[in-house]
């Protein structure tokens, strides 16, 4: 997990890269949430963005929260089972790596970005609906730009002392102010550096912006 010093348009956050073994398996969507699906939920679409197979955007961390409550108390045999959740970031990076090392799970060679994502370069300045752009290896649309993602862990400066073993990085003691958690994935107004596998950016947890969803992960049950 993370970028090497030979990765170019590496970030200094995005180290050191270090060894994590996913302890728990998990199942994560195809696709970023759609507006279709948010709206089922939470019978509202926020999206700046509008189209039901778009990516929903423009929803905050917190608001996120929400969803997950009421899409568990829907599918859960209790009605407080927590089935859905936010992967945390390195589930995140798992899932977008795909069993590579390069900057891409295509490689190293950005230019070939644009067979597999929604950038800067070619997004036209909005999102697109999910699943027009080649799958990772594993099946994973979507997983660079369109819109980005947010996940579970909060922002720390680097990786050291991170968890290694796929857990969400969370402070043990929050603070007063607003906690500032990771995205991912780029978007559709980020560069090709942006939408690379070690790419991390955050923001505020009630920040809302027209670049930002999610995906979702469904734990395993065992019986």
């Amino acid at each position: 997990m993370g970028s090497p010093m030979r990765e170019k348009r590496r970030k200094l956050w995005e180290s050191p890269v270090h060894k994590v073994t996913i302890k728990k398996p998990f199942h994560i969507g195809r696709y970023p949430v759609t507006q279709e699906q948010w709206h089922k939920v939470m019978r509202n679409n926020p999206a700046y963005f509008k189209g039901e197979k778009h990516p929903v955007e423009n929803v905050s961390w917190n608001e996120i929260q929400v969803f997950f409550r009421k899409l568990n108390a829907l599918e859960s045999a209790d009605g407080t089972s927590r089935i859905y959740r936010l992967p945390t970031e390195a589930e995140w990076e798992y899932a977008a790596r795909a069993g590579t090392e390069t900057a891409y799970f295509f490689g190293d060679d950005e230019s070939k970005l644009t067979e597999y994502a929604w950038f800067l370069e070619n997004s036209g300045f909005e999102t697109h609906p999910v699943g027009l752009k080649k799958p990772n290896p594993w099946g994973l649309h979507d997983i660079y730009g369109n819109a980005g993602e947010w996940v579970q862990d909060e922002y720390h400066i680097s990786y050291k002392d991170a968890p290694t073993d796929g857990r969400a990085w969370e402070n043990p003691f929050p603070s007063v102010s607003t906690p500032v958690r990771i995205r991912r994935g780029g978007g559709w107004n980020g560069n090709a550096g942006c939408c690379r596998s070690a790419e991390r950016l955050f923001a505020a947890q009630d920040k809302k912006l027209n670049s930002l969803g999610f995906r979702v992960v469904k734990e395993v049950q065992f019986q």
